[in-house]
């Protein structure tokens, strides 16, 4: 008879020995200075330190952006196709109103005789100005010829032509006057041209500069007081072409819609292809004057450098719409027009 089973023991480990009490340790304890206004951190700025002139940016990439072949040729067959439509309904209006009653049909046909007539002037215009822009532009490209070969003939043709271009501005027959006295005291071409920007193109060269301090004061100052989103793009767009076509008037190549558009666009490609729209630290500097911009608040400085790069367009549209290049006057200065043109508008390191 097998023995009964008791219970089971199993030996378990040891149980481990307790640790020794480790000592305190002591720590001296420093008392925090107090936290004032005075003594707390700056706020970390979110944005960019320097503002960026983000509206004439944006402008000045639309305008010189050149639309591809795709593009342009669905634009025009597009104009084509709603001309025709619109062509052919008043036609069919016309005829039909002929038809009932030929007392209103008449004086309908009439009535779009007289809108193409204006049509044909509209456009008769706008060619007489890309001629006049064009014929600019030649005078400009035979001057630069001319002063880069010595050409003192092709230097006298360029003069005759300028003073015939000017004969219609009364306000410039003194400066023809001077012009014609001095026809046998220059013996080279860039006397020539001398001659020409001191008596002629002077005067027409400050008209211009008080354009475009007018245009950078309206963009810097709208920019800077009118919150409103896409106020300082608008008010960019329309400054700007407003300021192009007066100093295209000015120097004589009054310009239409077509006209003005294309001067805009070879304006904003000029300063594209030469990198004058970035805002570089010589930009910041010579218009800040100091710390001014850490003074002041962002939207301010916003401002003055829309304002700035408007003074840039304005510069470069000089360039373009006159008849001469700078020879030996002095080219308008970004830092100059900008400082007169925004005296007193924003704060400065003194105030």
């Amino acid at each position: 008879m097998s023995k009964p089973k008791g219970p089971v023991l199993f030996d378990l480990d040891p149980a481990p020995k307790p640790k020794a009490k480790a000592k305190p340790r002591v720590t001296k304890t420093v008392a925090e200075p107090e936290l004032t206004p005075a003594t707390a951190p700056p706020v970390p700025d979110t944005q960019a330190t320097l503002p960026s002139g983000q509206a004439m940016q944006t402008l000045t990439q639309l305008a010189a952006r050149r639309p591809s072949r795709v593009t342009r040729f669905f634009w025009s067959a597009l104009i084509a196709l709603l001309g025709f439509f619109a062509s052919v309904a008043a036609w069919n209006f016309v005829t039909n109103l002929v038809t009932s009653n030929p007392l209103l049909g008449y004086v309908a046909l009439g009535l779009l005789a007289l809108f193409c007539l204006a049509l044909l002037l509209v456009a008769g215009r706008e060619w007489l100005a890309l001629v006049r822009l064009k014929r600019i532009d030649g005078l400009r490209m035979e001057a630069e010829a001319a002063l880069s070969t010595n050409d003192l003939k092709a230097a006298r043709r360029i003069r005759d032509r300028i003073s015939a271009l000017y004969r219609a501005r009364p306000e410039l027959d003194a400066g023809r006057a001077a012009v014609a006295r001095r026809q046998g005291d220059s013996f080279d071409a860039e006397a020539v041209m001398g001659v020409l920007e001191h008596n002629l193109l002077a005067s027409l060269d400050e008209a211009a500069q008080r354009e475009v301090e007018a245009a950078a004061r309206q963009v810097a100052t709208v920019t800077a007081i009118v919150p409103l989103a896409l106020a300082d793009l608008i008010t960019a767009l329309t400054a700007n072409l407003r300021m192009i076509r007066r100093i295209a008037e000015l120097y004589g190549g009054r310009s239409g819609t077509l006209g003005n558009w294309r001067l805009t666009k070879a304006v904003m490609t000029h300063l594209v292809a030469t990198g004058a729209v970035a805002v570089g630290d010589d930009l910041i500097g010579s218009i800040a004057g100091g710390g001014m911009l850490s003074r002041i608040s962002r939207r301010f400085g916003e401002g003055v450098i829309n304002g700035a790069l408007t003074a840039r367009v304005g510069i470069a549209a000089i360039e373009v719409c006159r008849p001469l290049p700078f020879a030996t006057q002095s080219k308008p200065s970004v830092t100059r027009i900008v400082k007169r043109a925004l005296t007193g508008l924003f704060p400065t390191g003194k105030d």
